[in-house]
């Protein structure tokens, strides 16, 4: 991964610091932890309390644990520490690319879900990011600046205020200097590059579709250049002049040439066992230091073993 401007926030163990000693109390009898906890620390309120526990702060028998209703025994020892010991929760299909006071930058995997519809309800990229920042403060909220497709692998970032979301999103065009994406696509595609222009409506299935006719729906225009190609499949360099809604998935199969794995825009191959699309840079000015920042990821290997495979065939 590529990054330019400040540094990120460190992801993995304690941050050095002076320690101090713990606190120590015998338990005497059954109970739970945060009911323990609460006891012995009368003088402190219940959410700090659990902000204690969410940083690892407490230890029985010497050993961290977070969970409120961990059962006690009699004869064991609470530790209670001042020092911050856990890093962020276990992330599935997510990692932290950067992390600062305004946005957070993340590689999210195909198949996690971006942000929850009203009728989804598993796990999404914005739950477990909620998750993250709140282990600092349990007001701690983030922002939605753009989205993924479920399927689409790759960069994207949230804002950590809704001022920084704001200020982004009414200069997004601005603000983001590079956004570009490889799609494998099936066919060979003979212009080695191009720009597809339409406007872009939804049907009442929720289907994106191309209009040609000015004005009539989001105008969206999109360029590509070919980085390989074979016989079946081609492999594209995509850059977004904007950014609608399934836009790219919705141009490639305008030009005859839809995203591999995309059953709904017309695909037929799935050769890969996903969508053939991959966020791979991201570039933009920090909202409040004004640097360029830049997170460039590696092609995804599938995309690039077909064509290993479909030389070998030939």
């Amino acid at each position: 991964m590529k990054r330019n401007g400040p540094s990120p926030r460190r992801q993995g163990g304690a941050l050095p610091r002076k320690t101090t000693p713990a606190r120590q109390f015998a338990v005497t009898e059954p109970t739970e932890l945060l009911l323990f906890l609460l006891d012995k620390l009368a003088g402190q309120g219940r959410n700090s309390v659990k902000s204690i526990l969410a940083h690892g702060q407490v230890s029985v028998d010497d050993r961290v644990e977070t969970k409120y209703n961990h059962p006690l025994k009699p004869g064991q020892i609470v530790s209670i520490s001042k020092d911050k010991k856990t890093t962020a929760p276990g992330l599935i299909g997510l990692r932290i690319l950067h992390e600062d006071d305004d946005v957070i930058v993340v590689y999210k995997d195909a198949g996690l879900l971006s942000i929850a519809t009203e009728q989804e309800t598993e796990l999404t990229a914005y739950r477990q990011l909620t998750a993250h920042v709140r282990l600092k403060n349990e007001k701690n909220r983030i922002f939605v600046l753009h989205r993924l497709d479920r399927e689409t692998s790759g960069v994207m970032m949230f804002a950590k205020s809704e001022r920084v979301q704001q200020k982004m999103q009414d200069n997004w065009s601005e603000v983001v200097k590079e956004r570009s994406y490889v799609a494998l696509v099936e066919g060979l595609v003979k212009k080695s590059q191009g720009t597809i222009t339409s406007w872009l409506k939804e049907s009442s299935t929720l289907k994106m579709y191309s209009s040609q006719n000015s004005n009539d729906g989001q105008h969206a225009v999109t360029h590509y250049k070919v980085l390989k190609a074979s016989r079946a499949y081609s492999l594209l360099e995509v850059n977004l002049e904007t950014g609608r809604k399934n836009q790219i998935r919705v141009h490639m199969q305008d030009i005859g040439h839809p995203v591999v794995g995309d059953k709904k825009y017309g695909a037929k191959s799935k050769s890969i066992g996903r969508l053939g699309l991959h966020a791979r840079v991201l570039s933009f000015e920090h909202p409040t230091t004004g640097q360029l920042m830049r997170f460039e990821s590696p092609i995804p290997k599938p995309f690039l073993s077909q064509f290993a495979e479909d030389s070998a065939k030939h």
